[in-house]
């Protein structure tokens, strides 16, 4: 599957990690390859049963995960609630409210909320990087 055309294709497929994973990567490094987002390094090693990184360089916090240093880090929605919710906000023509992304996710309306926040200022800015 290329891309999700409906919601409920982008549900069934964001519900994979490794489809979140590759996702994510792509938009976050362009070229591929994971960088450490305190060092920036590239000597980095996936950890399959945890799900973090681990870089090699000598620094505290040497495991990070993929929402470290994005607008979905500190949530603990995990990347299947959040990657759809970013399909339904940039698919909508006419916009969408927080109650929608409630239904169609499942997900509290106050989480929501924040989630269409953080999306709206994040495609404002034009990054998915925190600031």
């Amino acid at each position: 599957m290329n891309s999700p055309k409906t919601l409920q294709e982008a549900i069934i497929y964001f519900a994979d990690y490794d489809n979140c994973r590759n996702f994510l990567i792509g938009l976050r490094w362009a070229d591929g390859k994971v960088r450490c987002p305190r060092c920036g390094s590239e000597h980095v090693t996936y950890l399959e049963s945890a799900r973090l990184y681990k870089c090699y360089g000598k620094h505290e916090k040497a495991k990070f995960s993929l929402k470290v240093g994005t607008i979905f880090e500190d949530s603990p929605l995990g990347l299947e609630k959040w990657l759809p919710a970013m399909w339904l906000v940039v698919n909508a023509k006419n916009g969408i409210s927080s109650m929608e992304i409630h239904r169609s996710l499942g997900i509290s309306q106050k989480s929501a909320w924040h989630m269409a926040h953080r999306i709206r200022f994040a495609l404002h800015q034009g990054s998915f990087g925190r600031c």
